[in-house]
């Protein structure tokens, strides 16, 4: 990555160069920018597994009254099964959209997304949503439980809608509800858990179904620090335990440096 920007003393060397060169000043900006750009995304030899979500040259814009807005602008690259991936950047990057259509909750304008070998791009909205059930679980900011249910259901209700069967699915959320330590919870209703506890029950709720993708937008944002490791450390548990392969888009530094990538994007491009 580098050796780290020293940003007064940068700023010392321009003046003087500026004194005695403008053109060679201009040229240290430049010089600037390059650097941080740099070092921006963090890389790393990718895994012996094989890729399971692949982006070529996607691209996606949106028109806000007369303007037309590029949240994505050309990005590509290739995320290996079993990786936990962090995709980060400034509000307004293009986080949350590249998010969205890896998810096939959003189609690219142009560009080739690949989830699990299926052009997920060329898939009708019926056949999408029954791929999303079955290959991808979402995790959110904000936790979306049913406010009206008991957490047993609430872990249960994408199993039921995949059709699995009763007993299979009883099954499986005792289970998944004794991995995040919830087990003791499960005839509790949302408003009587914290929001670290809301947090890795819809973790374990994106999990109901086996999905090979967990997509969390987020998902320490409404969190307290000890909360938000404590999440963290929950989806290195899950990478582990299961082989899944985790995608999360997040603000945080420490939540990225225990990424075994970083994403980095700017103006809807990956730097």
């Amino acid at each position: 990555m580098g050796e780290p920007w020293d940003i007064d003393q940068e700023v010392k060397k321009f003046l003087e160069i500026f004194d005695n060169d403008p053109i060679e000043a201009v040229k240290a900006i430049e010089s600037f920018k390059s650097n941080q750009a740099t070092v921006q995304s963090r890389t790393k030899p990718a895994p012996d597994t094989p890729v399971i979500i692949s982006l070529d040259s996607v691209k996606k814009s949106y028109r806000i009254g007369r303007q037309r807005i590029n949240a994505l602008d050309g990005v590509s690259f290739e995320i290996h099964q079993g990786e936990l991936i962090a995709i980060t950047g400034a509000s307004g990057s293009g986080k949350s959209t590249l998010l969205q259509i890896i998810g096939g909750l959003d189609k690219p304008d142009a560009g080739i997304i690949e989830v699990d070998g299926v052009d997920i791009s060329k898939l009708s909205d019926g056949k999408i949503s029954k791929f999303r059930n079955q290959t991808i679980g979402f995790v959110f900011q904000f936790f979306y439980l049913q406010p009206f249910l008991r957490l047993k259901t609430n872990l249960a209700v994408p199993g039921m809608f995949a059709r699995t069967k009763r007993k299979q699915l009883k099954q499986d959320v005792a289970g998944l509800a004794k991995s995040v330590g919830l087990d003791e919870r499960l005839n509790h209703l949302p408003r009587e858990l914290s929001g670290g506890q809301m947090q890795r029950a819809a973790i374990a709720r994106a999990l109901i179904n086996r999905p090979k993708i967990i997509l969390a937008d987020e998902p320490t944002g409404n969190l307290d620090s000890a909360n938000g490791e404590a999440i963290i450390e929950l989806f290195e548990k899950i990478r582990s335990d299961y082989g899944t392969t985790v995608v999360i888009v997040t603000h945080d530094a420490k939540i990225a440096s225990k990424a075994d990538r970083e994403i980095h994007l700017r103006d809807g491009q990956i730097i």
